[in-house]
């Protein structure tokens, strides 16, 4: 074969092979492994196409039913790429068994109280509202009772002065836990169901008739429930009078779930003024003549007060700042001394004394003095005269002084009496030992005011 042959054959078998690579080329296919928890499950042509059903089959699973929360469980899916010569795909099959590796199960949340399982709802979102409106029920509550438990601290001279309220705190008493757990759609409650199995507890209503010899505090102490739950249950009591063979309701709630409030009472009190006696020889004893007049100062009173579902857990007197100060009075008396007659301005009958409940409306109550503790020795506020000197109904071991000027003063809930009656005192003088005699639920003096024969807040004589 001569050189033209041999050339014109390689040149046919190089058109040949191009050709055969154009054919190849043109046959060739992308291809994508699909791998799911890392075992292949199939070839697919377009990743876009599983990405986009893997995300809607999580989302039909997720969306469930209304009612129920569904968490779903889906494979790691990888991809692997690869080109080959007129390979097939097999989209739909990969796909269907994809599908069956998304699954979704139902999920709740479990609320505990104290570590009691309470009840299950749908979510998280659920349990907070649901708690978060028991929490403002209860707050409402306490604001529409006729004696929320705030302090209006009262004077002689005109009605409470309610003051300023502010809420500082709410939280459970109890210690609650919400947990995400997997249900049966049938364990799941009603939000309003579990709400009303918080706030009313298992308690059945408790009804009493009044009997022969009893009063509200003695039904109290023999039933061991606080005065205020009968105050608020029975709104017909007025001035503690009750009838025998009158029924009342005693049902004290236990809610599984507390709610404690602290809040902070800013409130206006008078500031008794001072009266500067002169003495004139020519005026008969006992006889009085006002050369200038006296005005009552005003006082700003911090109180926090402490309750649990609306009941009275604490009292604090936070401070006092003076706004205006009292203006002195200036008068005139006969020489002639009266034994026993008071100065007309009072000490603290307790040294160290701390405030735990103020003068004014308690739990449906008048509360007609103020509760102090401290060092235990009771002393006279001022000059008097003892006119009482024992045993008093709810006060227990009491003194009730004369100041022959006006004021007497009482002393109640004492351990020991010092003095007797009829007996001469002097201010600061020992006259008994603080106790919890009466109707007392701790040690500590109730000491009241009393202008006259009506009873006056101590707070507007005793000065810090």
């Amino acid at each position: 074969m001569d050189g033209y042959q041999v050339g014109g054959a390689i040149g046919c078998i190089a058109v040949v092979i191009f050709g055969g690579n154009q054919y190849v080329q043109a046959h060739m296919v992308d291809l994508y492994h699909v791998y799911a928890n890392g075992e292949e499950i199939g070839v697919v042509s377009d990743v876009s196409k599983v990405e986009a059903y893997a995300a809607s089959r999580k989302k039909q699973l997720a969306e469930g039913t209304a009612d129920v929360q569904m968490v779903v469980k889906a494979p790691e899916v990888e991809f692997k790429h690869e080109k080959a010569f007129n390979a097939k795909t097999y989209d739909q099959a990969v796909l269907a068994e994809l599908g069956d590796l998304i699954t979704a199960y139902p999920v709740g949340v479990e609320l505990t109280v104290d570590g009691k399982r309470m009840g299950i709802v749908k979510d998280k979102a659920t349990a907070e509202k649901m708690l978060e409106q028991i929490k403002a029920d209860s707050i409402a509550s306490m604001q529409k009772k006729k004696d929320p438990g705030k302090v209006g601290i009262l004077s002689a001279s005109g009605p409470a002065n309610t003051g300023i309220t502010e809420l500082q705190q709410a939280d459970f008493v109890q210690k609650v836990e919400l947990k995400e757990i997997p249900i049966e759609p049938k364990d799941l409650v009603k939000p309003e169901d579990l709400k009303k199995k918080l706030e009313t507890g298992d308690v059945q209503p408790t009804k009493y008739t009044v009997e022969q010899g009893d009063c509200v505090s003695c039904i109290a102490k023999k039933l061991n429930i606080p005065k205020q739950v009968i105050y608020q249950n029975n709104p017909t009591i007025s001035d503690d009078m009750i009838k025998v063979g009158q029924q009342l309701d005693l049902t004290v709630l236990q809610p599984t779930l507390a709610v404690r409030t602290v809040e902070k009472v800013v409130e206006n009190q008078e500031i008794q003024y001072e009266t500067e006696w002169k003495t004139d020889a020519s005026m008969r004893a006992g006889t009085t003549q006002v050369l200038s007049p006296g005005k009552n100062g005003l006082k700003k009173v911090t109180i926090q007060l402490t309750k649990v579902n609306g009941l009275m857990e604490d009292e604090k007197v936070l401070g006092e700042e003076v706004v205006q100060r009292p203006v002195k009075e200036v008068a005139i008396k006969g020489t002639k001394v009266v034994t026993g007659e008071g100065t007309g301005k009072f000490a603290w009958p307790v040294a160290g004394a701390t405030i735990t409940s103020t003068f004014g409306m308690r739990w449906g109550a008048f509360h007609k003095g103020v509760d102090l503790v401290g060092n235990r020795n009771i002393m006279v506020a001022d000059n008097g005269k003892v006119v009482f000197a024992g045993e008093k109904t709810g006060y227990g071991n009491c003194i009730i002084v004369d100041h022959l000027n006006g004021y007497r003063t009482l002393y109640g809930h004492l351990s020991q009496i010092l003095t007797s009656e009829g007996k001469i005192v002097e201010k600061g003088e020992k006259i008994g030992i603080m106790g919890s005699t009466g109707d007392s639920t701790g040690v500590h003096l109730h000491f009241e005011v009393q202008k006259g024969e009506t009873p006056d807040n101590p707070m507007k004589y005793l000065n810090r």
